[in-house]
C-alpha cells in the first residue's frame, strides 16, 4: 500500500500542477496523503520532514535565485537584453536568422541572464527575422529553445544556471566540474540542434511553407496569466508576472556596454574557482557556528554568487542613466525570485517525504539497480524525477537529496570523479523536464504566439533528442576516461 500511496500521490500532485494548481499548496497535500497512505505520522512529515527540507533548498540556493533574477531583471530594464538581440540580428541578419536566434539566447543565458527574460526579447528578435528570411514562425521555439534551455543550462563549464549549481554541495564540485566532457556534450547539442533545425528550414522552403500572413502582436498579458505562471515557477528561476514591473529604458547602450556584464559573470566565475578558492583560508568553517562545513561544499555556490554580484554592480555604474525606476526595477527582479524557490523547496520537500517512507525503498533499489553503473543509474533517476515533476531543478535535487550519498559512495569505489556525477546529473536533469507540461515549454509558446501542435515537435528535437544523444556521449566518456 505504501508504494502505491507515492504513486497516486505524485499523480495527483501532476494532474492539479497541469491545471494550474500553485505547486504551494498541492505539494505538501501529496506529500500527506503519501504518508498516510503509509500510516507515518503526518504532523511530523510535514513540519519536520517537508518543511525542514524545504527550508535547507532555500537557505543553500536562495541566493543564486534572488541574484540570478535580479540581473536578469536590471539587464532587461537597461535596455542590454534588447541591446544584444539588436547587434545579434545586425551581425547575422536574416539570412541566419537560425543561427542569430540560438546563439543570442546562448549568450544571454550563459551570461546569467534569466531564462523568462530572454523569451521576452527573443521572440520579437525572431519573429522579426523569420518574417524578413520567410520561414514559418513555428520553428520558433525550437530555435529558442536550443540557444537558452540546452548546453548553456546544462553542459557549458562554468554556466550560472541555478541547475549547474544544485548538485556542488552534494559531490564537492564547482560551476567547471569535468569541462571536457561539458564542451563535447556542448558541441553535440548545437550541432544536432542546428542540422535538425537547417534540415527542417530547407523541407519547408521546397513545400513552400513560409512566414505567412503577419502574427499578432505578443500580448503583454502573457506573462500574469495565471496557468503559464504556476507552471513556469517550477521549471525556471524568474517569476515571469515580474517582468512586466519596473521601468524598461527608452533606450539601449552599446553593444560592448551591454555585453561587458556577462563578461564579468563568466570571468569572475572562472577567477574564483581556479584562483581565489583554492587559496582562501576557509578551516573557521567546521565550528559549530558555520554548521561544522567545508569550503569544498560551499566553494561552488560562493563563486556564483560573487560572480553574479559583481556583474550587477558592473551593470548598475554602466547603466545608471537608463534605470530612472532603479528601485522600482530592484524590487521586481528580488520579488522575481521568491515564488520559484518556494516553488521548486516545495517539490523538494514532497521528495523528501517521500524518500523517507518505507515504500520508497522498492524505488531505490530499482534505480540502484539498474546495469550500466552509477552513471547509468543516476541519468535514468534524475530525467524520470524531472519528467514526473516537470521541473530540471526540482527533479535534480529530490534525486540528489534521496541518493546522492549513495551515488557518491559507489564512485569512490571504483575510482569515479564526482566531477562526472555532477555533469551527468545536470544533464540528465535538462533532458525529459522538457515534456509538454514544462512551465518553460508553455510560457515559450504563448510568447510566440504557437501552439503545442505547431512546434512541440521540434521542441522534442532540439531540447529532448539531441540533449539525449549528448548525455549517453558524456556517460561513455566518463565512463571511460573519467572526468577531462
Amino acid at each position: 500500500m505504501g508504494l502505491l500511496g507515492i504513486v497516486i500521490a505524485l499523480a495527483a500532485m501532476i494532474w492539479l500542477a497541469f491545471r494550474g494548481w500553485s505547486i504551494l499548496l498541492i505539494a505538501p497535500a501529496a506529500a500527506l496523503l503519501a504518508a498516510a497512505t503509509a500510516g507515518a505520522p503526518l504532523l511530523a512529515h510535514w513540519t519536520q520532514t517537508f518543511m525542514g527540507t524545504a527550508a535547507g533548498f532555500v537557505a543553500q540556493f536562495f541566493p543564486l535565485f534572488l541574484l540570478g533574477a535580479l540581473f536578469g531583471k536590471l539587464m532587461d530594464d537597461s535596455g542590454s537584453v534588447t541591446a544584444i538581440a539588436d547587434w545579434m540580428t545586425r551581425t547575422l541578419g536574416p539570412r541566419r536568422a537560425m543561427l542569430a536566434v540560438v546563439l543570442a539566447g546562448a549568450l544571454l543565458t550563459y551570461g546569467g541572464v534569466s531564462l523568462f527574460v530572454a523569451f521576452f526579447v527573443l521572440a520579437p528578435m525572431a519573429h522579426a527575422l523569420f518574417r524578413a528570411a520567410d520561414i514559418p514562425p513555428r520553428l520558433m521555439p525550437p530555435a529558442i529553445v536550443l540557444g537558452t534551455s540546452t548546453f548553456t543550462m546544462s553542459a557549458l563549464p562554468g554556466t550560472p544556471a541555478i541547475q549547474n549549481a544544485i548538485p556542488m554541495p552534494f559531490f564537492g564540485t564547482t560551476p567547471f566540474a569535468a569541462p571536457g566532457l561539458g564542451i563535447a556534450a556542448s558541441a553535440i547539442m548545437l550541432a544536432f540542434g542546428l542540422w535538425w533545425l537547417g534540415h527542417a528550414e530547407r523541407k519547408a522552403r521546397r513545400a513552400g511553407d513560409g512566414y505567412g500572413p503577419d502574427m499578432p502582436a505578443i500580448p503583454d498579458e502573457v506573462a500574469e496569466r495565471p496557468l503559464i505562471r504556476e507552471r513556469a515557477s517550477t521549471a525556471h528561476e524568474f517569476d515571469p508576472a515580474e517582468a512586466l514591473h519596473g521601468l524598461r529604458s527608452a533606450q539601449g547602450p552599446g553593444a560592448a556596454v551591454a555585453l561587458l556584464p556577462l563578461a564579468v559573470v563568466i570571468g569572475v566565475n572562472l577567477l574564483m574557482t581556479l584562483v581565489v578558492l583554492p587559496r582562501w583560508p576557509a578551516d573557521y568553517l567546521q565550528l559549530p557556528q558555520w554548521g561544522e562545513t567545508s569550503l569544498q561544499a560551499l566553494g561552488g555556490v560562493w563563486s556564483v554568487i560573487v560572480a553574479l554580484v559583481a556583474a550587477i554592480v558592473c551593470l548598475v555604474l554602466l547603466n545608471l542613466r537608463r534605470l530612472p525606476a532603479l528601485r522600482d526595477t530592484m524590487g521586481a527582479g528580488v520579488h522575481a525570485a521568491a515564488l520559484p524557490v518556494l516553488s521548486v523547496a516545495s517539490l523538494v520537500g514532497f521528495g523528501a517525504v517521500v524518500a523517507a517512507l518505507p515504500g520508497f525503498a522498492v524505488v531505490r533499489d530499482w534505480v540502484l539497480g539498474i546495469g550500466g553503473g552509477p552513471l547509468v543509474s543516476l541519468a535514468v533517476a534524475t530525467n524520470v524525477l524531472s519528467a514526473l515533476t516537470g521541473s530540471a531543478s526540482g527533479g535534480l535535487t529530490i534525486a540528489l537529496e534521496a541518493l546522492g550519498g549513495t551515488y557518491l559512495a559507489r564512485a569512490a569505489e571504483i575510482g569515479l570523479d564526482p566531477a562526472v556525477l555532477h555533469r551527468v546529473a545536470v544533464m540528465s536533469a535538462g533532458t525529459l523536464d522538457t515534456l509538454p507540461h514544462n512551465g518553460a515549454v508553455v510560457t515559450l509558446l504563448a510568447v510566440c504566439g504557437a501552439t503545442h501542435r505547431q512546434s512541440y515537435g521540434g521542441i522534442v528535437m532540439v531540447g529532448i533528442v539531441g540533449p539525449l544523444l549528448a548525455l549517453a556521449a558524456v556517460i561513455v566518456l566518463g565512463g571511460w576516461l573519467g572526468s577531462f
